[in-house]
């Protein structure tokens, strides 16, 4: 069993244990007073819904109430998140969201359904699991270089993978491809474990993916690896190269996962979830899990983390612009 089915197998069983019930001597009328939901904008068994489910079992035993993952995929991440963004601003209903996906969100879609600086308000990041450039291991390349030379010798006869049009990993390879000035052609698939499989099974040539969901697969053989995506190499994989070392001076895209609440949330109920959230990351079985998964846990402040991320959107925006890239 790899570290990745591992970590599945430990949530599920710590997600059973969270039927127990809240904490006894709860004050009535405090918050929380009823179970909190976490909402996930994706489907089950990915990496943003494992550390959901393994925050939520640990963050219910801080706080005293339940805290159920609710999984709402659909639209790019869209339909979740939207859904936090328009709930009661009362600490009841809590996201987790893949910092690029929110971040990219932000300028790809023209008329997305809430306002992604003053609808949501972050909590925390809570992990960042690094994204890594993956080929089936069939292309006759091992490096960044060596890729970018044959993307250009077959000038849009490669093809990479990806989870869905306007995902982290298609805009990370849009970048990628504009950065080297090379072509190849995108085949989108409805998740990243579809679209792994396919480049596993030598359909596709290659993509980038968290290093949660593609490190098992490189370590058997499946995948070839050549660089993380970002500016340093992760201190899970330090052998990886990065891909700015590797022929691409100034590429660096992180992969964070932070919890927020809608905008209105009064911050008193922030700081519980904060305080929360922490004392979660900050457990040794919790740590050692996370980075066996190829996770790292963060735990920053509420500003801190909103400053990020708004750097973030405010750093998409002319990449996609200058990209031209739109979606419905």
């Amino acid at each position: 069993m790899n570290a990745f089915a591992r970590m599945i197998a430990l949530f599920g069983a710590l997600a059973a244990s969270a039927t127990l019930g809240p904490a006894m001597g709860q004050e009535r009328g405090s918050y929380p007073d009823k179970p909190i939901k976490l909402v996930v904008p994706g489907g089950a068994g990915g990496p943003m819904d494992s550390l959901a489910r393994l925050v939520a079992v640990k963050l219910g035993d801080q706080i005293g109430q339940s805290v159920v993952v609710e999984n709402r995929p659909g639209a790019g991440g869209m339909i979740g998140t939207g859904f936090v963004a328009k709930a009661a601003p009362d600490g009841y209903s809590l996201l987790l969201v893949a910092q690029n996906a929110y971040a990219i969100n932000a300028s790809l879609y023209a008329n997305l359904p809430y306002d992604p600086v003053n609808d949501l308000k972050p909590v925390t990041f809570v992990a960042e699991a690094p994204y890594i450039l993956v080929v089936n291991p069939s292309l006759p390349v091992r490096s960044v270089k060596e890729l970018i030379a044959l993307a250009k010798e077959r000038s849009g006869k490669l093809t990479y993978a990806s989870g869905g049009v306007g995902s982290g990993p298609h805009l990370q390879v849009e970048l990628l491809k504009d950065m080297a000035g090379i072509d190849m052609v995108h085949v989108p698939y409805k998740g990243a474990v579809p679209a792994m499989t396919d480049v596993i099974a030598g359909r596709v040539d290659l993509m980038i993916i968290s290093m949660i969901t593609g490190m098992p697969m490189v370590k058997n053989g499946s995948l070839r690896v050549l660089g993380v995506t970002q500016a340093d190499r992760s201190p899970l994989a330090p052998e990886i190269p990065t891909i700015a070392e590797s022929g691409l001076p100034g590429f660096d895209i992180g992969g964070s996962f932070l919890a927020m609440v809608p905008g209105a949330t009064p911050q008193p109920i922030i700081n519980k979830l904060h305080e929360g959230v922490l004392k979660v990351l900050a457990m040794p079985d919790v740590r050692s899990h996370l980075i066996a998964g190829g996770a790292s846990p963060i735990g920053n402040s509420p500003g801190e983390a909103q400053r990020l991320l708004h750097a973030d959107i405010a750093r998409w925006a002319p990449v996609i612009k200058r990209l031209d890239l739109k979606a419905n």
